[in-house]
């Protein structure tokens, strides 16, 4: 049987309804998540998420999650980075479900950890406060020692001569006249602000920085710190001070005043820090030893408990019969996959089976139903990234014609249009053919958000570079230089006087492309305005057109004849009996060779408003005939506008009438029959369908006036837009050539040794500044105006866009999904 791609329109879908044993149901859905074919409904709508069958489970999970996360904080904070398996060889290497013994064996494994890791870290943070808190006391007792035994240098603190000398004659006697002590760096100007307030100057506040960081408690990090040695006098004085010291978060520490016992305490402290430091050394290894071991199979660990906690969600989704001998759940799955779920759901019934001769049936039935399937386009990795720019606008309803087949080709033609150069698309078409050629080294690589996007739409890149430089060479741009690719077909006089101006005579027709002769010319601009304005509107045209022959390809495949005499039909006529007639016309003029005849060219704007403004009037006659001809056209454009607004509300107040007629004689019928109105609503089918909400005639007329509207105007708005195409190619070619002309076409002027190296100088200006600005700036600006185009004037002629999209539960995609 073919493969249907499903590039064209979405995939066929259906909806299955599986009955799986009870003692198979995990393993089951584990198998159908590998495959990742089937979208499951939430059969438990009504159904309190709290209150659903696997609940526990789940929150088992759900706190080993926690704990995976624990772990791996606490790896981060010591500077280990677990390996991240990718998703493909994750489930490569573990294609079958883990067994309800292992699993338990992994939620009591994790919360062992937990405690270990715990226990580790809490110890190590505890010793590391100890040895903070020692060497602050190391710091306080050196930094003391030198304001008791010699001079004591004055402070900002200005006392005067007979307080200071107190206070120094007092501070050996008691050890109650000083406070010592550690304080954050900057907070020591709040604290002598305080100070001095508080005792009004009866003080002596002496500080020294300490080199190394300390610990703070509070703020968890290392900071900058002081300590502090403070003078005063009086018990209730200094106990103020003390509580003004620990409100800004200083840690005191008592000093003696005996220089004996203060040596003491220094020995004391250094023996502590030295045996507390061995200590905090070897608990960090061990912690350390461990995390390693662990970050080893973290990753592993983390998916596998992820996908273990997804197949229960699934579960949670279907309900059990009233026996719990089965487990029912229902969801899409494209048409042409069914034979492959059976084949997986038979294997699974087959592997889990108790004996040889007793296996556990797994039924699955197709489910008629009318309510709306998802709708799933089957994508490679060269479609993919144009479906997603379309998937991005709206979701392409049910079966219609998707807008990313013809996008894959016309997207990069009309970013070409306006990108037109031959150097800068070869610049963009290398970086793109780089990302192509290392898809698979870096698809394996950890991208950021930039460059992700570079490589999942490194295909649109190739595409687009590739165009331009096809449309450079049509314009003969190289880098805002011409290149002489063919012989010229104009040659200019051979004698002319010196100051004069000359005009060049066309010999021959240059073979392809923009003639080279051109660019010198002074009316080359006038030229380009002219040619680039009226290829745009042919480019418009052509795309607007086939788009909308898309919306009668959507009828005819709905049967729907109504949308195609209502709306397509007249709408057709409407836009090409104007805007088709004004290509041809452009075509027309082209084709002419108006010096040889001897007549002016006419101005086909003008023509245009002059037949709408001044019917049957021809200024300038462009052809025989041109009077009557647009007045039959614009005839014709005029009588479609009533068709689109009255066909498709008259035909369906007609279907209206004839349903209210048939259902009259029904329900007459009925009641000669003795039938009541309950028992023929009883017969009705009313299962668990989706609910249309039905139309009226009101909400048709509305949705034809509107659209009546809209479309009308869009055919004149919408082809306008087009000329974006002429605007962006002339400002892109503009400014490619004043920045040849400013960097590197001026240095050439120069001569010698310093115009060589002024030469290197502007071509490294030039061409940073060509990628920068003119690839990439100049690039971005025009792949939006070319996605403005796709979807505003070329989908809005046939794209609905009221599908849902296909999510079928795949353990890729949950993989791929960021942890919360």
């Amino acid at each position: 049987m073919p493969v249907n791609e499903a590039i064209f329109r979405s995939a066929e879908m259906t909806m299955i309804q599986l009955y799986i044993p009870t003692e198979i149901s995990r393993e089951s859905i584990y198998s159908l998540g590998s495959l990742g074919l089937v979208e499951f409904r939430d059969l438990n709508k009504n159904v309190n998420q709290f209150q659903r069958s696997f609940v526990n489970e789940i929150r088992k999970l759900d706190n080993v999650e926690r704990q995976y996360r624990l772990l791996i904080k606490e790896m981060e904070a010591h500077g280990i980075v677990p390996p991240e398996t990718l998703v493909e060889d994750y489930e490569l290497s573990h294609k079958n479900t883990v067994s309800t013994s292992q699993l338990d064996e992994i939620c009591s494994n994790a919360q062992l950890l937990e405690d270990r890791v715990t226990q580790l870290s809490d110890a190590a943070e505890d010793l590391l406060k100890k040895q903070m808190d020692l060497k602050q006391y190391q710091q306080v007792l050196s930094a003391t020692d030198k304001y008791f035994p010699g001079e004591v240098t004055r402070d900002l603190i200005e006392l005067d001569d007979d307080q200071e000398q107190a206070l120094l004659e007092a501070r050996g006697d008691r050890d109650s006249n000083f406070i010592t002590g550690v304080i954050p760096r900057e907070k020591i100007p709040i604290l002598e602000k305080i100070l001095w307030r508080v005792l009004r100057g009866n003080l002596l506040f002496k500080t020294t920085e300490i080199e190394q960081k300390m610990y703070d408690q509070k703020a968890k990090e290392f900071v900058d710190k002081n300590s502090f040695v403070i003078f005063s006098h009086g018990e209730m004085i200094l106990s103020r001070v003390r509580k003004i010291c620990e409100s800004l978060d200083a840690d005191l520490y008592q000093v003696s005043s005996d220089s004996k016992s203060r040596q003491g305490q220094q020995v004391q402290i250094n023996e502590q820090l030295t045996d507390i430091t061995n200590v905090l050394e070897n608990t960090n290894l061990t912690l350390t030893t461990e995390l390693r071991v662990i970050s080893s199979e973290i990753d592993d660990w983390t998916k596998c408990v992820k996908l273990e906690k997804s197949v229960y969600e699934i579960m949670n989704k279907c309900h059990y019969d009233l026996g719990r001998k089965c487990l029912i759940g229902e969801g899409w799955v494209p048409t042409d996959d069914i034979p492959t779920i059976q084949n997986t759901l038979e294997e699974c019934s087959t592997q889990f089976s108790t004996d040889e001769d007793s296996t556990f049936p797994i039924i699955m039935n197709t489910v008629n139903t009318t309510r709306t399937p998802p709708t799933y386009h089957k994508t490679n990795k060269f479609t993919a990234a144009f479906q997603a720019m379309c998937d991005s606008y709206g979701i392409a309803t049910y079966r219609e014609v998707n807008a990313a087949l013809p996008t894959a080709a016309t997207f990069p033609f009309l970013f070409a249009i306006m990108f037109g150069d031959l150097g800068h698309g070869f610049i963009m078409f290398l970086a793109a053919s780089f990302l192509v050629l290392n898809e698979r080294k870096i698809g394996r690589m950890k991208r950021d958000e930039i460059f992700d996007m570079a490589y999942s739409g490194r295909y649109i890149l190739l595409l687009m570079g590739l165009f331009s430089m096809y449309t450079g060479f049509l314009y003969n741009d190289v880098f805002s230089i011409s290149m002489t690719f063919f012989k010229s077909g104009w040659a200019w006089p051979s004698s002319w006087k010196e100051g004069e101006s000359i005009e060049a005579h066309q010999v021959d027709t240059y073979l392809i492309g923009l003639d080279p002769a051109w660019h010198g010319a002074e009316n080359t601009l006038l030229f380009a305005n002219s040619y680039k304005m009226k290829l745009s509107i042919l480019m418009g045209f052509i795309h607007m057109s086939y788009s909308y022959v898309f919306s009668l390809v959507n009828a005819i495949h709905f049967h729907s004849m109504i949308n195609i005499v209502g709306n397509f039909i007249p709408g057709f006529i409407f836009m090409h009996g104007i805007f088709g007639y004004l290509t041809i016309c452009i075509i027309y003029k082209w084709c002419v060779d108006w010096v040889a005849i001897g007549k002016p060219a006419p101005s086909l704007l003008n023509m245009l408003i002059n037949m709408f403004l001044a019917p049957g009037q021809v200024d300038e006659e462009l052809y025989a005939g041109q009077a009557g001809v647009q007045v039959f056209l614009l005839v014709a454009a005029l009588i479609c506008v009533p068709c689109l607004l009255l066909i498709k509300p008259l035909w369906f107040k007609h279907q209206e009438s004839k349903k209210y007629e048939s259902l009259a004689l029904s329900t007459e019928a009925a009641a000669a029959s003795g039938d009541d109105e309950n028992n023929l609503l009883s017969n009705l089918d009313l299962g668990d369908d989706e609910e249309h909400e039905e139309e009226t005639f009101g909400d048709v007329m509305i949705h034809q006036v509107i659209h009546t509207i809209e479309f009308c105007l869009n055919c004149v708005s919408h082809t306008a837009s087009y000329l974006r195409l002429w605007a962006l190619s002339l400002a892109h070619a503009q400014l490619s050539q004043v920045l040849w002309s400013m960097t590197l076409g001026s240095s050439f002027s120069f001569s010698g040794l310093g115009g060589s190296v002024f030469v290197f100088l502007m071509f490294g200006m030039w061409f940073i500044l060509t990628v920068c600005i003119l690839v990439v700036m100049e690039g971005t600006s025009a792949m939006l105006h070319a996605l403005r185009l796709h979807w505003v004037e070329s989908m809005s002629k046939f794209f609905e866009g009221e599908g849902v999209p296909y999510t079928p539960y795949s353990f890729g995609s949950i993989l791929d999904t960021p942890a919360q």
